[in-house]
């Protein structure tokens, strides 16, 4: 009779054991979360919103946070305590009365999601909700499993207020708006502690479904669900219903909708990426947001100008030279068109720099005495026996070669075999190094890898790097870095080079020289302005990049045209593709007030010289011009040379000319050039230097000149007029619109070439510039 006994004793034991094991296992796991509280610092919201304004506090955009989401971050008692009721009815009210479940909905939320093994109601608190912000997961029983257990873990370390408000401050508010500060600033241009009932009750009705009830798009929808908010309300005795009544009839005007970005979204983007680890809101930029948009504009012109030459893409950085400020930065044409590569920074992106280095390739080499002002350079057919690989021939753009030019006319022309030649004795690690020096830090590979190429473009560099080794350029030689926010002000250093500004100066002093570039782009091209400004192109190979950097003593303007792709434009060339957009941003930059002259070279002398041996002329030079000296050079200036004899390596050029260019018996018109095309500007009012200033100047002329002067004097003759009888290799002759046959005689030597002038439709002004459509003579 006892075993019954012991077996109902042993089976109440066992279910008692059963129970206890259950009850200390709930136990252990409602104890979990106490060991791993999540504590308001651990969700701190460190990223807000960034509020961006140009150098004058003008608005640029707000870059939101979390991919591209608007929040803003409040403490609870600045939440108007309208808004809190109204939450609080709307989503949990027995908040403050529950843990971070509600047990009762948990449990009927369970039950129906096993039957339909689907989640079918909610039972979400507040602290769940807020976990689900925090943890997005699947709506599926482990999901909810998951979330669970992150709500015990926040109730384990904050408090009741503490959740609320982490959770006000997740809200979404619908579009890409999160946080009811950033709601109410946008829909309201309120802050949230001044919201009151009807705006407040309005806002709380959102959360529920942020796209559904968007208060700019589904105004009728959100207006209906502020009656069950406002309802709600009244039952928890928040309010009468008369107070809600009146709530729902009040009149609420939204505000605009906030366009987010209004101008620089490359650099807001670019700007933001650059940020120290810190917690900013507002953000005052150098950028100027009036030259800015100007800037996006002329950007957008030229590209649909460029467009039938297979031409989709520009970049463009305007950089104060004397404190490093940049004042516009534009990434491409369009950053919000996707489908033609808008969101692509054009400045900051790597490309082929063409020839917009050599530069800095002849101020090293000048700085190290590897060549003076007035040493010559052969541009004549060079071949170079590369190991594994094919021989490099460097060329030119068209393909012809000058013979022996001044290292002033090879750089202004932009002459690759003398800029190939002079990398050659400079060394490509020393170049290498110098570029390193200057901020080109994407050019990491090894000098084998470049070659003599890297002086011809066979590196890549941003527009960023480039405009800022202009800006060393002109500064002389000191180099700053770019400054695009206002707190990095007192943080900078600058460096120099060497003390060595005379170089620095005379480079400037070519690069400004429009007489010195006439070969390549014509006196009168898109390059020259109505005052000082240096300016180097670059095109890359195949067309793929054009690129013109230049200076005032107050501004670089940096500038790229090209294809993001990388397809080939159609014969596209720096000068004709990114060299308008640089000078309608110049003449805009100067529109008020000219620039200062660029200072001359110190420590240099100018001295007449044979313009082929580079030493003091002697009665049998063809061609003298003056030229700045090194003064160690002097002593070697005055040894004469009795006869002008170029060396052997001239030998292969001198086959290829139809009649030798470089004795007093030579005839050939260096400029123009046959099949040359120009646009003329009518009312162009700009005086010119020297000869033309002489001659009362004023008008747009081209120069006729001579490669070399003849021992009889020189005939011009055009379409059959004869012009002048002179002894001077050069004329200048007023543009006028036309096709012309120019002929050069001297005794029985003759010369002649054919060109045309095609009248502009827009003109150039010194001031007030007419920049809509800019001043473009092509070459």
């Amino acid at each position: 009779m006892r075993q019954p006994k012991n077996w109902l004793i042993w089976r109440i034991n066992k279910k008692f054991r059963v129970l206890l094991a259950l009850v200390l296992l709930c136990l252990t796991v409602r104890s979990l979360p106490y060991l791993a509280p999540v504590r308001v610092k651990d969700i701190a919201q460190d990223t807000q919103a960034i509020e961006f304004s140009d150098r004058n506090g003008l608005p640029l955009g707000t870059l939101l946070t979390r991919d591209q989401e608007h929040t803003a971050v409040v403490p609870l008692n600045q939440v108007s305590p309208q808004f809190i009721n109204a939450i609080l009815a709307a989503e949990d009210k027995q908040f403050y009365h529950h843990g971070a479940l509600d047990m009762k909905a948990v449990a009927r939320s369970l039950k129906d999601a096993i039957q339909a093994r689907r989640i079918t109601s909610g039972a979400s608190t507040i602290t769940m909700q807020l976990a689900r912000m925090l943890d997005p997961v699947p709506r599926t029983l482990p999901g909810k499993m998951r979330e669970i257990w992150l709500s015990w873990r926040l109730a384990a370390g904050m408090n009741k207020d503490e959740i609320l408000a982490a959770y006000i401050n997740r809200l979404p508010m619908g579009g890409n708006i999160y946080g009811l500060e950033a709601a109410s600033r946008n829909y309201f241009d309120i802050p949230a502690s001044d919201l009151n009932l009807a705006q407040a009750s309005l806002l709380a009705a959102v959360p529920n479904n942020p796209t559904y009830f968007n208060p700019y798009d589904h105004w009728k929808r959100l207006k209906k669900r502020q009656i069950y908010v406002l309802n709600r309300m009244v039952e928890d005795n928040y309010i009468t219903p008369n107070q809600a009544e009146r709530a729902y009839k009040e009149e609420i005007s939204l505000a605009p909708r906030q366009q987010g970005i209004i101008a620089a979204p490359h650099f807001l983007f670019w700007a933001a990426s650059q940020l120290p680890q810190q917690n900013y809101s507002q953000i005052r930029t150098t950028i100027d947001r009036p030259l800015q948009q100007f800037v996006e504009a002329q950007v957008q012109q030229v590209i649909r100008t460029l467009t039938p030459n297979n031409v989709h893409h520009a970049a463009a950085l305007v950089i104060n030279n004397h404190t490093g400020e940049v004042l516009a930065y534009v990434g491409s044409p369009d950053y919000f068109n996707e489908e033609s590569l808008g969101r692509n920074d054009g400045v900051q992106a790597l490309r082929q720099p063409g020839s917009t280095l050599k530069p800095f390739l002849y101020e090293l080499a000048l700085e190290n005495r590897t060549i003076s002002p007035n040493t010559i350079l052969a541009d004549v057919p060079t071949h170079y026996a590369i190991p594994g690989a094919k021989l490099y021939s460097p060329t030119d753009y068209d393909e012809t070669f000058l013979g022996p030019v001044r290292v002033r006319l090879a750089l202004a022309n932009s002459l690759n075999v003398p800029a190939v030649r002079v990398l050659e004795k400079i060394g490509v690690q020393n170049f290498l190094n110098r570029l390193h020096q200057l901020g080109f830090e994407h050019l990491t590979q090894s000098p084998e890898y470049y070659g003599l190429g890297l002086i011809l473009g066979s590196g890549e560099v941003s527009l960023w790097e480039l405009a800022r080794a202009y800006v060393t350029l002109a500064r002389l030689g000191e180099a700053t870095p770019l400054v695009t926010t206002f707190y990095q002000a007192g943080n900078l250093q600058k460096e120099g080079f060497q003390n060595r500004k005379s170089e620095w100066e005379l480079i400037t002093d070519i690069l400004s020289d429009r007489y010195a570039r006439a070969t390549a782009f014509g006196v009168e091209s898109v390059l020259a302005l109505p005052f000082p400004a240096a300016v180097k192109t670059g095109t890359s190979s195949d067309f793929r990049d054009t690129w013109t950097v230049g200076f005032t003593t107050d501004y670089t303007v940096a500038t790229w045209v090209g294809n993001f792709n990388g397809e080939p434009m159609r014969q596209v060339s720096g000068v004709t593709g990114a060299a308008p957009l640089w000078n309608r941003i110049m003449l805009h930059l100067h529109s008020h007030q000219e620039p200062a002259a660029f200072p001359l070279p110190e420590n240099l002398v100018q001295r007449p010289i044979c313009a082929i041996s580079g030493l003091k002329p002697t009665p049998d030079c063809p061609s003298v011009v003056q030229e700045y000296l090194f003064t160690e050079d002097i002593s070697n200036y005055e040894r004469q040379s009795h006869t002008v004899n170029l060396p052997l390596e001239y030998d292969e050029w001198l086959a290829r000319q139809d009649q030798p260019s470089f004795t007093s018996s030579s005839l050939k018109i260096l400029s123009p050039h046959n099949g040359d095309f120009f646009l003329l500007h009518p009312g162009e009012e700009t005086n010119r230097r020297g000869a033309e200033d002489a001659e009362g100047g004023g008008k747009q002329r081209l120069e006729f000149r001579l490669a070399a002067m003849p021992t009889q004097p020189v005939e011009w003759w055009l379409n059959g007029e004869k012009l002048a009888t002179q002894s001077s290799n050069s004329l200048f002759w007023q543009l006028r619109p036309g096709k012309w046959t120019l002929q050069a005689k001297s005794g029985e030597m003759m010369d002649k070439v054919s060109f045309q002038v095609q009248l502009a439709e827009y003109r150039q002004t010194r001031r007030g510039f007419s920049i809509a459509k800019p001043p473009v003579l092509s070459h």
